[in-house]
């Protein structure tokens, strides 16, 4: 899996005593960067400028990326041995953070932080631990949040920079290296436990990354680096020139280096938990819990607000010396890699984005919309195909069956005898709206897969050959990895779909008699996830699994309106919408993405955990 190596969160409410050690990192020659202020500032405003221009035109995306990655390069050299490191490793301050973690009344009894290979860092049992028994919890004071943020140096920037108020990753991140850059900051020990790199796409080198190119992951992989390259030269400008900045320790030390590695710290570490009063939710850094590796499972973590503190219940029996493991959340592997920085080799819940949508231009559109509007269904909207089988959910299901409609069943669904109830079964595989729709569906959805496959520069067979090579980057095998990923599932939807397709040609032929719809048959669509009322679920495809990003779209009006004007630009999908289904690249507009609910509500409110690699 590789999560130890990424992603360890540790918070530190206060010091130890112990006097920080801090020096600067040399360059390799030994001596930092000599750079005018003028020449530095000159380069800041043209990665600025780059990085704020209009959307490129399809297929030119690789082109500005390698642009923008040439000019931050060239700021990287020149800044070139003044990131302030500690002295050490991580690892050596590990006894600091549990000792400062049981100060802060968290628990500490029953695991330890152990070196698990392959994994990197997690937790250890040192002891036998029963599944559902509570052995985690850690109070708010150790949690660094935008709360925390507010009341610290950070503040009166805050109050003034509507970017900070509206993105609260990006402040959190900016959080990050503030205190980093504290001698006196409560949150040393936890600070000085992060990784210094991280596995994440931003620290790829380009050779790598284009091992991605034609992949799904690849504009958010662009779209994530250049964002942060913009935020990167706005907040350097903010540092440098606004009033109410002027107290904040980055001015003699804010390298590209720096804000790239408090944006990883926080895009994979970065969680949500109520409010002191429960009426919203705050980001938030959870020390120790965020220590625990992965593993296929269900959410076991929850904010006591009674308490006011965060707890974990252990997901299975444990026994002594076993690693403890937490389940992150429903991510595919694009998220674990874009966002965490690992891929996920036994993945339950991987599956590929399809973007489709009834044409306007299509004589039924408005017939279709309606028959969707009251099944809860966009008529385009993002859809996934799945690692399982079946390969698409109760949603997809409905969807394609309503776009393969005939005419006249259109009218059967709109106006015919228990049209309302009959739309409850469009996500249910029993209830076929005729032979002739389900062939056409699966046809469908077996071409689409096709199609898509043919995107691909190297064939899955290239994939596993090249991923047989010793001297294979861990980046390059971790980016490969996800591409064969991506083929295999598409593989199994073109399968499935021969599969079925077959099938319903034969019942077709065969003349089989199509199960009727009876209006007791209601009872049937609540006793399974595909058999649910479309109308009461959402689309989880589109917004259960969003991940979050240091740069929303929301930012681009923001950005707009201050001195910089900076813009965000459209993404590019790898999939097209049901208009161009015979092209094999479109255009999608880039989605806001949020920080997800991992957690249940209950009385007691439960965090919402955005989980990372370690």
């Amino acid at each position: 899996m590789n999560q130890g190596s990424q992603c360890k969160q540790h918070k530190i409410y206060r010091t130890m005593g112990k006097k920080s050690r801090v020096k600067t990192q040399k360059s390799g020659t030994g001596a930092a960067a000599v750079v005018s202020p003028k020449e530095m500032m000159n380069l800041i405003s043209e990665l600025l400028q780059k990085c704020s221009s209009a959307a490129p035109s399809p297929g030119k995306e690789w082109e500005e990326y390698v642009q923008i990655r040439a000019l931050v390069e060239k700021i990287r050299k020149k800044q070139k041995g003044v990131s302030v490191v500690f002295e050490g490793s991580r690892e050596d301050y590990f006894a600091e953070l549990m000792a400062w973690a049981a100060e802060c009344g968290a628990s500490c009894d029953g695991f330890e932080i152990a070196n698990f290979a392959d994994e990197g860092y997690g937790l250890r049992a040192t002891r036998d631990i029963k599944a559902e028994e509570l052995f985690l919890w850690i109070p708010r004071k150790m949690l660094m949040t935008v709360e925390s943020a507010k009341n610290s140096v950070l503040g009166p920037l805050y109050s003034q920079d509507r970017i900070l108020q509206a993105m609260g990753n990006v402040t959190l991140a900016l959080h990050l290296l503030c205190e980093r850059a504290n001698p006196a900051s409560p949150w040393l020990p936890y600070i000085k436990t992060l990784p210094s790199e991280y596995d994440t796409p931003l620290h790829f080198e380009e050779e790598e990354v284009r091992h991605l190119l034609a992949t799904q992951a690849i504009q958010d992989v662009l779209s994530q680096y250049k964002n942060t390259a913009r935020q990167y030269a706005y907040f350097y400008k903010v540092i440098h020139t606004h009033p109410n900045a002027s107290k904040l320790p980055l001015k003699d030390a804010f390298t590209f280096d720096d804000y790239r590695w408090a944006v990883s710290s926080v895009m994979t570490r970065q969680n949500q938990i109520p409010t002191e009063d429960g009426s919203r939710v705050t980001l938030a850094l959870i020390p120790l819990w965020d220590m625990c590796n992965h593993t296929n499972g269900l959410i076991t973590t929850g904010y006591n607000l009674e308490d006011d503190r965060c707890e974990c219940v252990a997901l299975q029996d444990y026994k002594e010396n076993e690693q403890i493991y937490i389940f992150y959340g429903t991510r595919s592997n694009a998220e674990f890699v874009i966002h965490n920085g690992f891929f996920f080799e036994d993945n339950a819940h991987d599956r590929v984005k399809i973007k489709l949508g009834v044409s306007k231009s299509e004589r039924l559109y408005a017939m279709k919309a309606e028959v969707l509007a009251r099944a809860g269904i966009p008529a385009s909207s993002i859809f996934a195909l799945h690692c399982s089988e079946p390969p698409i959910s109760a949603q997809l299901l409905a969807f394609l069956r309503v776009f393969c409609m005939t005419e006249e069943e259109l009218k059967d669904y709109l106006v015919g005898d228990h049209a309302i109830n009959k739309i409850f079964t469009l996500g249910n595989t029993e209830f076929p709206v005729s032979w002739e729709n389900e062939i056409k569906l699966w046809t469908f959805l077996e071409t689409r897969a096709t199609l898509l496959l043919k995107t691909y520069k190297t064939t899955s067979e290239e994939d596993r050959s090249i991923l047989q090579k010793p001297d294979l980057s861990l980046h390059s095998r971790m980016a490969i990895k996800l591409r064969l990923a991506e083929k295999e599932i598409l593989e199994r939807a073109v399968a499935s779909g021969r599969a079925k397709r077959l099938h319903f040609q034969k019942q077709l032929e065969e003349g089989a008699p199509l199960p009727l719809y009876e209006e007791s048959d209601i009872a049937l669509l609540e006793n399974a996830d595909a058999k649910l009322p479309i109308i009461l679920r959402k689309l989880d495809e589109e917004d259960e699994h969003m991940e979050p990003e240091l740069d929303p779209s929301r930012a681009k009006t923001l950005l707009e309106s201050t001195e910089a004007a900076l813009l965000n630009g459209q993404s590019k999908d790898v999939n097209g919408s049901h208009e161009d289904t015979q092209q094999e690249k479109k255009n999608a507009p880039e989605k806001e993405k949020e920080p997800r609910t991992v957690c249940d509500v209950t009385p007691h409110v439960q965090a919402i955990v955005q989980r990372c690699s370690h």
